[in-house]
């Protein structure tokens, strides 16, 4: 009779991861559609053709762009994960004059891969690598579908190995 309750303690425990990283999806898409501050973007790419608005040039932090004016700009989840953007790269945001945000990659950092093991803390995804756990955007975990426990090549900064996130390269 002892293995019933083990049985639903475990049950009971995925259910709980489950509904946390549908949450920090929920979360993620929802500050990827309006921003932290309740606006509304409408991410692009970089484009070829010229777009009149203001630029401003930032770092990446590992989930938004700090200004040199101090403010922080939302990088959408799953253009950062495509992209493969690591802390501490440089970023031109143009805002156009109807309100789009265009984000564009000007000077990536030096980047170094390493291998480790997805770990999830508290609805949130980290890599453990190297005796570092680094943090990394749901949107790569979704995208490379990886779950716990399964290998994955992520991209670090080179200078920088004790950065807070990583980008995922790849699945092993």
């Amino acid at each position: 009779m002892s293995e019933l309750p083990e049985k639903q303690a475990k049950r009971l425990h995925a259910l709980i991861q489950e509904a946390e990283t549908n949450l920090a999806a929920a979360k993620e898409l929802l500050i990827s559609i309006i921003g932290d501050d309740g606006t509304v973007i409408t991410p692009r790419s970089g484009t070829n053709e010229e777009v009149g608005g203001k630029i401003v040039e930032g770092i990446f932090d590992g989930q938004k762009m700090a200004g040199p004016d101090g403010k922080e700009y939302p990088i959408p989840a799953n253009y950062a994960s495509k992209s493969k953007l690591v802390e501490g790269d440089i970023l031109k945001l143009t805002i156009a004059d109807d309100g789009t945000f265009i984000y564009k990659q000007i000077n990536p950092v030096e980047r170094h891969q390493v291998i480790g093991t997805l770990v999830l803390h508290d609805g949130a995804y980290y890599v453990e690598a190297n005796g570092h756990e680094y943090r990394i955007l749901l949107a790569s975990v979704t995208y490379f579908r990886i779950n716990v426990g399964d290998q994955v090549t992520i991209i670090v900064p080179a200078e920088n190995p004790d950065a807070t996130w990583a980008a995922v390269e790849a699945a092993l």
